[in-house]
C-alpha cells in the first residue's frame, strides 16, 4: 500500500504532501506564496487550489507549475460588489461551499493528496470552514494580507477565519501588527515571515534601457507597483515641486474607473504613466530610476503591509524614499529616505536623490530574499511536523 506524507518520509520515502488553498490564482499575479512554493525542497509535494475568478483563464483541470500542481475550485476570493451581499445568503453560500468542498475533495483523491498526513495551508479565509475541518498532520495561516480588511466584514468570514486560526498550529505573518490582529492563542507558534525579493533578478545589471525612458528629462522619480494604492495627491505634490523632474510610473490599475479618478495626475506633464511591465523587464526599468518612490496611501490596510517593492528597489540599488506608512518601511530606514509626512517627503527629493548606499541597500535586500525566506518557511513546518509526531 503507497504511504504519503511525514510518516513515510521517516521510512524513507520521498514526499511530504502540501495543500494550498489560494485567494490568488496562480497565473494572475506573482505574489509572495508562489515564490516560496516555487522555492520548497524536491521531496515536498504541492497542491495549490486557486479560487475561481470571474473573467480570467482557470484551471478547471490540474495543470504544472514546476513542482506545484495548480488546480481551479469554484470557490470565490471575494464577495461580489453591490447590495445584497451574495454570500451573505446562507442558502446560496451552503451551495457554493458543497460545490467547492465536493470538487476538492476529488482533486484531493486523484492526486493522492488525501493523506492525514499532509499539511494543509490557507491564505484564502473564505475556505476556512472547510480547511479546518479536513484532516492533517500540520495546519498553518499565512496572514499575508489583512484579509478582512479586504471584505465588509460580515460575520460569517469573521467566522470562517476565526476557525480556521483557532486550529492552526502555526501562523506565519508578514507583520507583527497583523499578527496582533489575530489575537493567537498562547500555544500556538507565530513566525513573522516578511515578504521578499528575486535578488539576482533586480541586481544584476541590465544593459539596454526601456525604448520609453531614453526621451523623457533626468532625473526619473520612479515608482513600480500596482496603481491602485498609490496616494495620487503625494504624487503630484511631488511631480509639481519639481516640474523638471519626470515622474515614471510603472504598474497596473485593476480599478476599472482609477484612470478617471486621477485624471488630474495623469494629466500633468511631467507624469509618464507606463501601465503593466511583464516581470522579467521589470529591472531594467527599475534600475534606471535616478530615485524610486513608495508614495503608498497610509490606510489601515497597508499599515499592515509588508512591500516587496522595497526589497526590489534595494536589491537594485537605486536610492529610496518612502513615506511611513508600515513597519517594514520604517525598519528600512538605514537604507531608505522615510518620509513621515507629505510634505516632507517633497522636501526630502534632493537628498534622497544624492544618496549613495547602494552597497548597504542591496546587502539589506539580500537578507530579504525569497530563498532565505522560502528556507525558514519549510524548516518551520518540518518543525511542526515533529512536534505534532512527538
Amino acid at each position: 500500500m503507497k504511504k504519503s506524507g511525514f510518516t513515510s518520509l521517516r521510512r524513507g520515502a520521498k514526499h511530504i504532501d502540501l495543500i494550498w488553498f489560494s485567494e490568488i490564482q496562480w497565473d494572475f499575479l506573482s505574489t509572495r506564496k508562489q515564490r516560496l512554493l516555487a522555492r520548497f525542497p524536491a521531496e515536498w509535494r504541492i497542491l495549490f487550489i486557486e479560487p475561481f475568478a470571474v473573467g480570467r483563464p482557470s484551471h478547471w483541470l490540474p495543470v504544472k507549475r514546476g513542482r506545484v500542481t495548480v488546480v481551479t475550485v469554484p470557490f470565490l476570493k471575494n464577495i461580489p460588489p453591490g447590495k445584497p451581499q451574495l454570500f451573505d445568503n446562507p442558502l446560496i453560500r451552503w451551495f457554493v461551499t458543497l460545490a467547492g468542498r465536493t470538487v476538492a475533495v476529488f482533486w484531493c483523491r486523484m492526486l493522492s493528496f488525501s493523506s492525514t498526513n499532509r499539511i494543509i495551508g490557507l491564505s484564502n479565509i473564505y475556505w476556512g470552514g472547510t480547511a479546518s475541518a479536513m484532516r492533517c498532520r500540520v495546519r498553518f495561516y499565512d496572514a499575508n494580507d489583512d484579509h478582512l480588511g479586504f471584505t465588509p466584514g460580515q460575520p460569517w468570514l469573521r467566522d470562517s477565519m476565526r476557525r480556521y486560526v483557532e486550529k492552526a498550529d502555526l501562523i506565519f505573518s508578514v507583520s507583527t501588527l497583523l499578527l496582533d490582529k489575530l489575537s493567537p492563542r498562547p500555544e500556538q507558534r507565530c513566525v513573522e515571515l516578511g515578504n521578499g525579493v528575486e535578488f539576482e533578478h533586480f541586481a544584476k545589471p541590465r544593459a539596454e534601457a526601456p525604448s520609453q525612458l531614453s526621451p523623457l528629462p533626468r532625473p526619473l522619480l520612479g515608482y513600480a507597483g500596482a496603481m491602485d494604492w498609490l496616494d495620487a495627491d503625494l504624487v503630484a505634490a511631488v511631480a509639481k515641486a519639481w516640474p523638471e523632474y519626470s515622474i515614471v510610473l510603472i504598474g497596473p490599475a485593476y480599478a476599472g474607473d482609477w484612470v478617471e479618478r486621477h485624471a488630474a495626475l495623469l494629466g500633468l506633464p511631467n507624469v509618464h504613466w507606463v501601465g503593466k511591465v511583464a516581470y522579467d523587464e521589470l529591472p531594467a526599468w527599475v534600475q534606471r530610476f535616478d530615485l524610486a518612490l513608495m508614495p503608498l496611501e497610509r490606510s489601515e490596510l497597508k499599515r499592515a503591509s509588508n512591500p516587496n517593492k522595497l526589497y526590489e528597489y534595494a536589491a537594485a540599488g537605486v536610492p529610496i524614499l518612502a513615506i511611513d506608512y508600515c513597519d517594514a518601511v520604517r525598519n528600512a530606514s538605514e537604507v531608505a529616505h522615510v518620509a513621515v509626512t507629505p510634505d516632507e517627503f517633497v522636501r526630502l527629493v534632493p537628498e534622497a536623490l544624492s544618496d549613495r548606499r547602494k552597497a548597504e541597500r542591496q546587502a539589506f535586500a539580500r537578507a530579504h530574499s525569497w530563498d532565505a525566506l522560502a528556507d525558514a518557511m519549510v524548516r518551520e513546518l518540518r518543525d511542526a511536523m515533529q512536534r505534532r509526531w512527538a
